[in-house]
């Protein structure tokens, strides 16, 4: 019942830049968190950062100073700009959102994922 749809990924230069967007449709009421996590080959899923309704965030350490999660709450989309890449920030970056549907009723749903790799 909630699609969330994710763009931005490809190929960037080790100390470059790439921004990450994902947009939810659907019959939601209400997002709550949106959420960016991220799994590398041979490597458990982490969460990168995450994002309240009233916009307060959290970052996984490695990312500190370096990734920026925002959102749109009009469009029901929610970014990652990430900056200064390294070759670790190689993965498969899934959104996350949480919220109610139309009917109150909760949901949780993942995007599909977007591959991020960073190399020379």
């Amino acid at each position: 019942q909630v699609q969330l749809v994710e763009s931005g990924g490809g190929l960037v230069q080790p100390g470059g830049s790439l921004r990450l967007s994902c947009a939810a449709s659907g019959s939601i009421f209400r997002i709550n968190a949106m959420n960016w996590y991220r799994q590398a080959p041979g490597k458990e899923r982490e969460l990168v950062a995450t994002i309240t309704s009233t916009c307060s965030t959290n970052y996984a350490d490695s990312v500190k100073g370096r990734f920026i999660i925002s959102r749109d709450n009009a469009k029901n989309t929610v970014y990652l700009q990430m900056n200064s890449l390294k070759p670790e920030d190689t993965a498969v970056y899934y959104c996350n959102a949480d919220g109610l549907l139309d009917t109150l009723e909760y949901y949780n749903y993942w995007g599909q994922g977007t591959q991020v790799t960073v190399s020379s």
